[in-house]
């Protein structure tokens, strides 16, 4: 006996869209299948797939919450090949929509998605893929080009005055989101017990707002390396406003460059673009600057076992990332010998922040729109809600990883300073 049913049910508020594509005509038995198959594939979740003459698709036993529309038969049959890429790309030039809220309808599909075990051949696929993919120099220009350098003027209109493009810290979930990145910085800061005149190396540095901070708040000087063109040349603009030039100095070049000794090596939301492969390298790098006493925190997004990352996003948005799991991030510190002090996840915190991002981007959509094309609008409205789901659900996760030398006893007895009040 099937688990799905088809039913027949009238949704005109997208008639006209559909009319202005052109009628595919009536929707086959082969079509309905595949509709089914296509629910099957994503755990059954309480959703109606409603095709192109509004025959719906709903699973059996199971109250519909959710609908998901296709315009045409084409958008329906591209999720063949690969339905997460595809729903993504259908969802972004408008063939697909879901008509509810996006966020919980991708909480729902992704709460499904956990139990569904993936086709052996598709695994042996992304583990190859992995294998032979080098995240080297020129690749990782491209990449982060393809995100980051779109332009400021985009991320002023819905990231914090500081431009701080990671998770916030929220002590309280009721403080604003420029009040929870100015705790996440304390809370980075603090954990790495920074005091005056200490030397600190920060290897991708965003819009280089920690470098600052950490030289105006806790009076250490500042070496930032990053290799997006657009971030580098705004983070020494507002260091020369704010009369910091001389406390923090940014690079634009690779964290693979990096040279000298610092007392501290932080890294917050980079790891996330080095690559698995690259990972003893990095703690190379880390293992050749960082000083005898010497503290480190990476502050990355994660995994609870080796995954990838959604293969829409990871294609479409953010080429080249992988959040690696705790086991993994170990390639970094284990052939070094550096002790891991702490781990602390912060993914509800991130939850927390996309939820404020969303909402910013949404009340400057209309701006938005002035430089970017629908499409675009879509896209990272998409991925805003997909990356809001995947922290909430438990997909992914933000670890924050404070790591030493072995010999360094020069360490706290409780965690009390991580706590003090900087309000």
């Amino acid at each position: 006996m099937s688990s799905h049913s088809e039913e027949s049910i009238d949704l005109t508020a997208s008639s006209s869209k559909r009319s202005r594509r052109g009628s595919p005509g009536r929707a086959t038995w082969l079509d309905q299948w595949f509709a089914r198959k296509l629910l099957s594939y994503i755990g059954d979740p309480p959703i109606a797939l409603v095709l192109w003459d509004n025959t719906a698709i709903t699973p059996e036993n199971s109250r519909t919450e959710y609908h998901v529309l296709f315009h045409d038969r084409a958008a329906l049959w591209l999720m063949l090949p690969n339905a997460t890429l595809k729903f993504g790309d259908c969802y972004s030039n408008g063939r697909v929509e879901v008509q509810e809220d996006l966020v919980d309808f991708l909480e729902t599909v992704y709460r499904h998605m956990i139990t569904v075990r993936r086709p052996y051949l598709v695994q042996l696929f992304l583990t190859l893929k992995q294998r032979f993919t080098h995240n080297t120099i020129p690749m990782a220009r491209r990449n982060i080009h393809h995100h980051y350098d779109i332009g400021n003027a985009f991320y002023t209109k819905w990231l914090d005055r500081e431009m701080q493009y990671t998770c916030a810290y929220f002590p309280d979930p009721a403080i604003t989101l420029e009040q929870a990145q100015i705790a996440k910085m304390h809370h980075v800061c603090r954990k790495l017990r920074l005091q005056p005149g200490q030397t600190v190396v920060e290897a991708g540095c965003g819009w280089g707002g920690l470098a600052r901070f950490m030289a105006r708040e806790y009076g250490v000087n500042v070496k930032a390396y990053n290799i997006s063109k657009e971030q580098v040349a705004w983070a020494r603009e507002r260091a020369r406003e704010e009369g910091l030039q001389d406390k923090v100095e940014y690079v634009e070049d690779d964290f693979r460059t990096i040279t000298g000794e610092f007392d501290v090596f932080v890294s917050v939301g980079m790891l996330e673009h080095v690559g698995i492969n690259n990972y003893r390298e990095l703690g190379k790098v880390i293992d050749g600057c960082l000083k005898e006493n010497g503290m480190g925190l990476i502050h990355s997004i994660g995994r609870n076992h080796p995954a990838y990352l959604d293969p829409w996003i990871e294609s479409r948005i953010f080429p080249g990332a992988r959040p690696p799991s705790i086991g993994q991030m170990a390639a970094i510190f284990e052939p070094y010998n550096f002790s891991i002090l702490d781990i602390e996840n912060l993914r509800q915190h991130y939850a927390k922040t996309l939820e404020h991002w969303l909402s910013r981007f949404e009340d400057h959509v209309d701006e938005i729109r002035q430089d970017f094309d629908d499409n675009f609008v879509r896209a990272w409205r998409l991925y805003l809600a997909g990356s809001k789901s995947s922290f909430t659900v438990g997909t992914l996760q933000l670890f924050q990883v404070v790591f030493t030398r072995p010999r360094n006893n020069a360490l706290p007895w409780s965690r009390s300073h991580l706590y003090t009040d900087h309000s």
